[in-house]
């Protein structure tokens, strides 16, 4: 029974809930109520109070739950369950949430709870004029010809407003003026609504490009708003032009008066003519109209400009008087015309005549009082516009001589020089006395022929030449230059070598010059150990008759060039047994060992000889003086040494590039001096004997002794020889023998040097071979060449 009971108070339930799910539905399905409201309005704004409109009581409120639901996300109206308002969320924007749409409704309901009910309504948005007309483009430019007729229309573009009803677009209106009115146009859909009509502009008066070739008018579009709201464009019309004007001149008459001596191409007179046009029809030119052949010839008219120009001289004898028709075109064919009368003014027109009978041009420079021109002035006026005045330059060294009536002879006045001025530009000027005063001027040139009066002179009197020897023959060296002041064949110049003054110096086989510019060559290589400087002479010739002449003294200075190796004069170096320098194994540190002597047959820094130890069978025991070849010891022997040491030393000039030499020295290390040893030459493989090693020794010294005394000879005789030799340039001729003087060949590049001799002394007693250099013999040419540089 309990059971049962249950179960019927539960399908009671259900039937009461059906049937307020049913209620609500009905009253949702009745029609929705209004509800206006105005866009724009702030958030929180009062649109309506629904208690009524629910048939719900304040105090019912709480208890049903009310709430706004609406389409789409955003929720634009809150309901107030304390008062039953209706509010604004949000600013509503018409335009924005239904466009162009009238009128604007936004649908919503009001859902009620316990029982569930819906409530159907409708928010209506009010337009208000917050849009103001708007014209797409803010200028519009027409171009409207001056020849289109009165009530012609042009479309112009219509304005776009935002607003709806009475705010939207509801007229134009344009500017005063005086040409157009404006006329609105039904669209073409057939839809009279005044915002969807086109407005027009209608010509009311014909358009004169001439008057106003510009004109800007404002439209103006306004809505139906209060206030009302507008917007303008700015309407600029160019007028086009058309030829509708013909040209027309600023005089009908010209009257100029021109004298009869006024010079080709002068403008006497210019014509001028306006065009209201513009462009080609404005475009004037100006032409002849109908004149005769002889104005033709006469005049010249300018068809841009309309001046006048002379191409014929006026005579006022054969005709004062010329009247000229001148038309003016546009580029549209139309014209205009006017005339010009051209009066002629007699003046003094006849320029004295001058006429020449014989011209002598050239006259030769030394002739006095030459006959140079013989001519006759006349004038074809008469009183005195035909008389005449003669008369030339006064700073010439010419004379005017009147002889018969009107006849006049040019003569030269004393010796003329043509080197100073070859030629003389004479104006002879005829005046006469008529007003104004006419003048003939004639320019006469006179050349002076020239005569051979001047010697050729060189550029400098003496030349200074520099060749590096060793140069390659026929090496240009420089030249020399000589001008003469005359003219013609007696201004060439020939070069020549002159005869020396050494009649020993091969002079011809040394040097060559060209014979037409003066430039010097060197047929051969030249040696400065041989020849330092070469003087001569060289003489300049005209081809003038007769021939004139000058010399110049020209030197040659040989320039030294590093062609010569050292030459190493101790240790002999010439494939004999080898010199074997005995060291005392008591010796100290700096022992004098032996003395590496060399020369360099160069001169200057390329002779400064180095010397340098490149290799040593025990390196470190012996050491090498850089600048005087000396080879000592360089720490205290001891029995460890080797006995047998070979040392070679290397000799190296400071030429560029550098060159060198070598010399190997054999020393032996000794116990004393009481038992001299030798070593056997390292060719030998032969066992070492007491006697074959003393004789071998003293072979060796007496072999260098000779060979150093024999040198000191020859370096005498050469010494000797040169001091008598002066300022010869030639050799001296010395004995040959195995040191031959000074011409001792080095590996056949060069010779020795003239210019370094020693004097080599050889210090007996002391046991230690030394060499000492006394002084270096310096020929006295030399000595003067340095003291000059």
């Amino acid at each position: 029974m309990e059971a049962g009971g249950g179960k019927e108070h539960f399908q009671k339930q259900r039937q009461v809930l059906i049937f307020f799910v049913l209620l609500g539905i009905a009253r949702a399905g009745s029609e929705p109520r209004h509800y206006p409201v105005a866009e724009e309005m702030e958030s929180g704004s009062f649109v309506a109070n629904l208690l009524k409109d629910l048939g719900l009581e304040v105090d019912e409120l709480a208890a049903r739950g009310p709430r706004v639901v609406s389409k789409g996300k955003k929720v634009r109206l809150h309901f107030d369950r304390q008062t039953g308002d209706l509010l604004l969320n949000e600013k509503l924007d018409r335009e924005e949430l239904c466009g162009p749409t009238e009128p604007c409704v936004l649908p919503f309901q009001v859902l009620l709870e316990n029982p569930l009910e819906f409530f159907q309504a409708e928010l209506r948005i009010r337009d208000i004029n917050d849009h103001s007309p708007v014209f797409l483009d803010k200028e519009i430019i027409l171009k409207i010809s001056e020849s289109i007729t009165p009530g012609t229309a042009f479309l112009i573009e219509r304005a776009q407003d935002l607003d709806v009803g009475s705010n939207s677009l509801q007229s134009y209106t344009v500017s005063p003026n005086s040409h157009f009115h404006l006329k609105l146009q039904d669209n073409p859909d057939g839809i009279i609504l005044p915002q969807l009509k086109y407005p027009e502009l209608v010509l009311d008066k014909t358009l004169d490009r001439e008057e106003q070739p510009e004109l800007s008018l404002t439209i103006t579009a306004l809505d139906g708003g209060s206030p009302p709201r507008s917007g303008t464009v700015q309407i600029h019309i160019l007028v086009l032009d058309i030829n509708d004007n013909a040209p027309e001149f600023t005089q009908s008459l010209y009257e100029v008066q021109v004298l009869e001596n006024s010079p080709l191409n002068s403008v006497i007179v210019t014509v001028s003519a306006s065009d209201l046009d513009t462009g080609n029809f404005g475009t004037i030119s100006y032409a002849f109209f109908h004149v005769s052949e002889e104005i033709r010839k006469t005049f010249q008219l300018n068809p841009i400009t309309g001046d006048i120009q002379l191409v014929k001289y006026l005579n006022f004898e054969a005709i004062n008087t010329y009247e000229v028709d001148i038309e003016a075109k546009d580029g549209g064919g139309l014209s205009g015309k006017s005339t010009v009368l051209v009066q002629v003014v007699d003046v003094n027109d006849n320029p004295p005549e001058l006429t020449f009978s014989s011209i002598t041009s050239p006259i030769p420079e030394n002739s006095p009082d030459t006959v140079v021109a013989v001519f006759s002035v006349s004038d074809l006026d008469s009183g005195d516009n035909g008389r005449m005045m003669c008369s030339i330059e006064n700073d010439l060294p010419f004379l005017l001589k009147s002889s018969v009536e009107n006849f006049y002879t040019l003569v030269s006045q004393g010796p003329l020089d043509r080197e100073s001025q070859a030629e003389y530009n004479i104006t002879i000027t005829v005046t006469d006395l008529g007003t104004p005063r006419l003048k003939t001027q004639h320019n006469v040139t006179v050349l002076v022929s020239d005569v051979n009066d001047n010697a050729p002179a060189f550029t400098q009197t003496s030349y200074t030449l520099f060749v590096r020897e060793n140069n390659s023959p026929a090496l240009h060296i420089g030249g020399v230059s000589a001008t003469d002041r005359d003219a013609g064949a007696n201004a060439q110049v020939t070069y020549s070598l002159l005869p020396p003054q050494d009649p020993h110096l091969p002079l011809a086989s040394l040097v060559s010059i060209n014979a037409d510019n003066g430039q010097l060559f060197a047929l051969r290589a030249l040696d400065y150990e041989a020849l330092q400087a070469l003087e001569f002479r060289v003489g300049a010739t005209d081809r003038g008759s007769p021939a004139l002449s000058s010399q110049a003294l020209v030197r040659v200075l040989v320039l030294d060039a590093n062609d010569n190796s050292p030459f190493v004069l101790y240790p002999l170096q010439n494939g004999s047994a080898p010199c074997t320098e005995l060291v005392p194994r008591a010796a100290e540190p700096g022992y004098l060992v032996s003395k590496v002597v060399a020369v360099d047959g160069d001169s200057g820094q390329n002779a400064w000889l180095s010397y340098q130890l490149l290799k040593a069978t025990e390196p470190g025991l012996f050491g090498v003086w850089a600048h005087n070849g000396e080879v000592r010891t360089a720490r205290l022997l001891s029995e460890r040494d080797a006995a047998k040491h070979r040392l070679l030393v290397l000799v190296k000039d400071n030429g560029e590039p550098p060159l060198s030499a070598s010399v190997t020295l054999h020393v032996l290390l000794v116990d004393g001096f009481s038992q001299p040893y030798l070593p056997l030459p390292e060719a030998a493989a032969e066992p070492a004997q007491a006697d074959p090693l003393t004789v071998y020794l003293v072979i060796a010294l007496a072999s260098v002794s000779s060979l150093f005394l024999f040198s000191v000879l020859a370096f005498i005789a050469v010494r000797l020889c040169r001091r008598g030799r002066a300022a010869s340039l030639g050799g001296c001729s010395v004995p040959e023998g195995h040191f031959p003087g000074h011409l001792v060949d080095v590996s056949g590049t060069g010779t020795l040097s003239q210019s370094y001799q020693y004097e080599v002394c050889l210090m007996g007693g002391s046991g230690t071979s030394e060499f000492k250099f006394l002084k270096p013999i310096l020929p006295s040419g030399l000595v003067q060449d340095a003291e000059q540089n």
